[in-house]
């Protein structure tokens, strides 16, 4: 759903140098819907087959409130934060805008998003998990609603237990021991031809995140500050770097080649590795691209912690300069509440937040997509996370430069560790 860290980054690169905004409000006043005809912009990221769906979806809204007319624009992912920076700094942002969580706090701390509270009476949160909620949420105030989540997976290759006589393991109960007695069980019987896993950590920070929670630690605080304790990401590379030697896990050049790959052709998809982790909404392309019986397990170590969290696959939030936020926040209620928007759009975006519509889609959903619904309520996710912090949307390039490192074994994990937070701190500092 995004595109390359390098895009990432350079979306990040042009927020910084072009997004300089006043702290501007909508109206100044109360939200209400105008007594006449109006026009409003949405804008989002993505190919043409979300386009598609997108537009109509934008019909059946129009159909509903013949009143507002609706213009739809979209671009690619880098493109999207380029234009989108531009046109906010010029006080000419869309009145709709679609939403990312790594750049969700640098718009919201600098006024560029309405308080979702304000157009409260044209916008219901009634049907949403209260954790999946709080995922739109900057320093307690709801700028963003939650359109698509998924939460953390381990992802078995059934087929391949099944050809090595190695039986599933019980995920309730499993450990991290045993997940690297399970890796190494699987090198040894196959002669080295495969191995046991992918790297369990360091591409994403969605994995680091729950290493982290795991020993109760937390990336980022609730004031944007950097609370990772370097000693569990050092663990968690550690834990692959012993995993690489016995042959558990992939080796570091493999692990490169299988992210710049892509998912669909990554050491999961080909068969290379009989496990490894993702989120459960990718279950779906996985399968397609293996052709295996691949299944969903809960990660290690879950049956002791609720470590795992909502992770939001994106949001609508509404401009603070929109001179028609009411009918803004009219389009984002009719796309994330009505069930005529969610049987347009069913799980594109990822599985519906809103668990009314996530029910009514689950009827025409795939096997594979049933697997995800199937797996997200099996799982008890935790609090969710604080966002990512105004200055930190180049996070996550920035954890696959050192994770590289330590697994080429350029550096240490405890080096890379403390260099890692006091590099992040130090770009949130300057933001």
């Amino acid at each position: 759903m995004r595109g390359s860290a390098t895009a990432r980054l350079l979306g990040a690169v042009a927020l910084s140098s072009t997004l300089v905004l006043a702290a501007c409000g909508s109206s100044g006043g109360a939200v209400e819907r105008s007594d006449e005809q109006v026009t409003i912009r949405v804008t989002w990221w993505g190919e043409e087959t979300r386009a598609d769906l997108t537009e109509k979806a934008i019909e059946a809204f129009e159909k509903k409130y013949p009143d507002i007319t609706v213009k739809g624009e979209f671009k690619d992912w880098n493109g999207y934060w380029d234009a989108l920076a531009t046109t906010t700094a010029a006080n000419d942002s869309p009145d709709v805008v679609q939403m990312d969580e790594l750049y969700l706090a640098s718009y919201a701390e600098r006024g560029s998003l309405l308080d979702l509270g304000e157009a409260g009476k044209f916008l219901d949160t009634s049907q949403f998990d209260a954790e999946a909620l709080k995922t739109g949420e900057v320093d307690g105030t709801h700028y963003a609603m939650p359109i698509g989540i998924a939460v953390l997976a381990s992802i078995v290759n059934v087929d391949l237990f099944e050809e090595y006589g190695i039986e599933l393991p019980d995920d309730a109960t499993w450990t991290w021991d045993e997940y690297a007695d399970l890796a190494e069980e699987f090198a040894e019987k196959s002669g080295g031809k495969l191995n046991g896993s992918s790297i369990t950590g360091g591409m994403d920070t969605g994995s680091v995140r729950y290493w982290a929670r795991l020993d109760g630690n937390e990336f980022f605080d609730k004031n944007g500050d950097v609370t990772l304790d370097p000693k569990a990401l050092a663990s968690m590379w550690q834990y692959n770097l012993d995993l690489m030697e016995s042959g558990g896990v992939e080796s570091a050049a493999q692990a490169v080649e299988s992210y710049n790959a892509g998912l669909e052709g990554g050491s999961l998809a080909t068969g290379k590795v009989a496990m490894g982790f993702s989120y459960n909404t990718q279950i779906t392309a996985l399968r397609e691209a293996s052709g295996a019986d691949l299944r969903l397990l809960r990660l290690p170590g879950s049956g002791e912690v609720d470590a795992n969290f909502f992770k939001p696959s994106m949001y609508w939030a509404v401009s603070s300069q929109s001179e028609h936020p009411a009918e803004a926040a009219l389009l984002a209620d009719f796309l994330v509440n009505h069930k005529a928007a969610g049987d347009i759009l069913g799980t594109e975006r990822g599985i519906p937040a809103n668990g009314k519509i996530r029910e009514a889609v689950s009827a025409d959903l795939s096997e594979s997509d049933q697997l995800a619904v199937d797996y997200m309520d099996s799982v008890t996710p935790g609090p969710s996370p604080a966002v990512t912090p105004k200055g930190g949307s180049g996070v996550e390039p920035m954890l696959q430069r050192y994770t590289q490192e330590v697994y080429a074994q350029q550096t240490s994990p405890e080096e890379a560790a403390q260099a890692f937070v006091d590099e992040l701190q130090g770009e949130i500092d300057a933001a």
